[in-house]
């Protein structure tokens, strides 16, 4: 553990408990918590994890402004995601993982190419959904953290492990903070 990994860690919690709470201040958090992590994760051969960063910088400015203007000026409602997106964002994360990770493994050095690729196909997916409000996203950083842990914890990450494995506990937080904003507005929302 070092000041990076402390201070990466610091940004990306404050960026996920503020999502949790639906505040946009989550987003600007997440472009410092993001450029520290590509430094973080370059350092430790996890270079899906550093494209991953570059990602959710740009599209933490793009959640951001959508946040504030996406629905014609107004900010965005939380709802669900169209029945048909998950399984078509799941079958194109499926082809990009794999082959993100065959390119890892055979032209790099990278540390677990395959399950270094999922957290940065899931992750993108999650940001996509997040960044559209779209409550189906806590499902999917419930994902990205359970398989994230043990990857971190492989590579001597013990803090950036550790908050992970707390950042599940948000993920719960922020699916009931969202469903109960969605009850409030009067969408419904499934059991």
């Amino acid at each position: 553990m070092n000041l990076l990994e402390i201070a990466a860690n610091a940004f990306a919690t404050a960026s996920i408990l503020l999502a949790a709470r639906n505040s946009i201040h989550g987003w600007w958090t997440s472009i410092i918590g993001c450029t520290l992590f590509a430094v973080l994760f370059y350092d430790a051969r996890l270079y899906a994890d550093v494209t991953l960063q570059f990602f959710f910088i740009g599209i933490s400015a793009t959640g951001w402004w959508m946040w504030l203007r996406g629905n014609a000026g107004a900010p965005l409602p939380i709802r669900h995601a169209p029945p048909a997106l998950l399984p078509a964002m799941g079958f194109a994360g499926l082809v990009v993982g794999l082959g993100y990770g065959a390119l890892l493994h055979r032209f790099t050095n990278a540390y677990a190419p395959f399950v270094d690729s999922s957290v940065l196909v899931l992750s993108v997916i999650g940001q996509l959904l997040l960044m559209r409000r779209m409550i189906e996203n806590w499902y999917i950083w419930l994902a990205v953290n359970m398989i994230s842990v043990p990857l971190y914890l492989s590579r001597d990450l013990q803090l950036t492990a550790f908050l992970y494995a707390c950042y599940l506990a948000s993920n719960i937080y922020g699916l009931w903070v969202w469903r109960r904003e969605m009850h409030r507005a009067g969408a419904t929302v499934p059991a």
